[in-house]
């Protein structure tokens, strides 16, 4: 079975958590709403590709960011690819800024509360993932 890690964070606001919506210009997963993802490249560790992905895909730097914890890796059935499975690494991060700026990846953003995620059509499992957070 092939495998590909990501890291998968959220963004937390008061109550409140940030969900993105994929754009049509991804490779997978297209239009579907999701936390803040990317591919861990090489030996990279986790955490650092979180922050990374967190200041691409929202604009916010790692200074306005804070660890609030670290789940423990979930492995995710690829509906997509056959013999495929996502190591999703997940985040949960606190900011106090709420003003961002989507990059290509995403077209639409949306501060959620937790037990709204089942109103939105989510990439698969994103739920469970959500559950290792909280």
């Amino acid at each position: 079975m092939h495998k590909t890690k990501i890291v998968t964070s959220f963004l937390k606001n008061s109550e409140k958590i940030l969900l993105l919506k994929r754009s049509e210009k991804v490779k997978t997963m297209k239009s579907l709403w999701a936390g803040i993802s990317g591919i861990i490249e090489g030996d990279e560790e986790p955490l650092a590709r979180a922050e990374i992905e967190v200041f691409e895909e929202v604009g916010i730097e790692k200074s306005n960011i804070s660890l609030l914890k670290q789940g423990e890796v979930i492995f995710i059935e690829s509906p997509q690819y056959a013999n495929h499975q996502w190591e999703v690494y997940p985040f949960l991060f606190s900011t106090e800024n709420r003003e961002i700026k989507l990059n290509w990846e995403n077209s639409d953003s949306r501060w959620i509360d937790v037990d709204e995620l089942k109103n939105f059509s989510t990439v698969p499992s994103l739920d469970r993932v959500l559950t290792r957070l909280f």
